[in-house]
């Protein structure tokens, strides 16, 4: 007995075989007891109209039972649909959702895990990555340090000839003198570009010794003073995201960050990073010119860019845009519990720049 009323479909007949019979033994008594008589055809429409409310109010009460059950279902697929690779659903009595709750169950375990796999496999090609650019970046600091003996220093060693030679040109004639000075001119405004140039082909990577959050907190305020905008930022990190993660997301800040000053014409920037146990969140919003088209936008080389990176770690990338109304770029990337692993607080901050 207990197995026919766990079933949707032997609950939803039992009800209304209820309606029915209940409907049916009142006219039944009360024409027994002569508070029900059938004389004009009228009264045959109110009947049947009374036993059809009767039957759609327990239809009602049915149905409601079984749609709060499909809604949280929803629910749980709409929050798998916003990255969060977390939600199970619970266990059931009735049959019916029971089956379909274990399905979705094993199917969110099965993607997790391949998520997760997929995650550790672009952690190692980042790193893998890494490790090559840090070999390029050696091997290019030995190539600026042959251009700079070449370039610079010669430039420096021909300023200090000619500058150690101008007053004896200077007491010989004036005009050659002058010549020289110009020369000397040319050659230091030379060096000082070539020198700017190495310097910023040399600038150290921003994550280098820090964690995101300390970056974040140097460069963000620093690049809006820069560019003239607006910042405000609010960081909430616990310190558990790994090397890879860290390396990605702060590439995409990056390149969020380009898009605003070269595309957005912007006054305010609002960055959000939140960290829970399962899901890391970015958020990047500007108050520019927005626009309309955004599966046209998607195809910019910098939102492709920002989108392949957080696919290689398992997320996903959402743009919100309205022209007139600014450009909001979300990040949705998951995180996988690691057991062995206790989290150390980072820090949490919202400030304005």
């Amino acid at each position: 007995m207990g197995t026919i009323f766990s079933n949707t479909k032997w609950m939803l007949s039992i009800y209304f075989l209820l309606s029915g019979g209940v409907t049916a033994g009142l006219m039944y008594a009360g024409s027994c007891l002569g508070y029900i008589k059938v004389v004009d055809y009228r009264m045959w429409v109110y009947l049947c109209i009374g036993i059809v409310l009767f039957s759609v109010i327990i239809g009602y009460m049915a149905g409601q039972r079984i749609q709060r059950r499909v809604d949280h279902l929803d629910l749980n697929m709409l929050q798998v649909a916003k990255g969060n690779l977390s939600v199970r659903m619970p266990e059931s009595d009735d049959q019916s959702f029971a089956r379909v709750y274990h399905e979705f169950n094993s199917m969110m375990d099965t993607v997790e895990n391949k998520m997760q796999l997929l995650q550790r496999l672009g952690e190692q090609e980042v790193i893998e990555k890494e490790q090559a650019a840090e070999s390029a970046v050696l091997e290019e600091r030995r190539r600026m340090a042959r251009d700079l003996h070449d370039t610079v220093s010669q430039q420096l060693f021909a300023i200090h000839m000619s500058a150690s030679s101008l007053p004896k040109v200077l007491e010989r004639n004036v005009e050659q003198g002058q010549t020289v000075m110009n020369q000397l001119i040319t050659m230091s405004q030379m060096a000082q570009k070539q020198m700017r140039a190495l310097i910023a082909q040399l600038r150290p990577v921003e994550l280098e010794g820090r964690t995101l959050f300390e970056a974040l907190e140097k460069w963000f305020p620093d690049y809006c003073r820069q560019n003239g905008l607006k910042g405000m930022k609010e960081l909430e990190l616990q310190g558990e995201l790994s090397e890879a993660i860290e390396h990605q997301l702060f590439l995409i800040i990056q390149e969020a960050m380009a898009n605003i000053v070269k595309h957005a014409i912007a006054r305010i920037v609002s960055l959000s990073l939140r960290e829970t146990p399962r899901q890391v969140v970015m958020s990047i919003s500007d108050d520019g010119q927005g626009f309309e088209n955004v599966q046209h936008k998607q195809g910019s080389y910098g939102l492709t860019t920002m989108r392949e990176r957080a696919e290689k770690l398992g997320g996903q990338v959402e743009i919100i845009s309205r022209r007139g109304a600014g450009t909001t770029i979300r990040v949705h990337i998951p995180k996988f519990l690691q057991e062995s692993h206790e989290p150390e607080e980072n820090g949490t901050l919202g400030t304005e720049v």
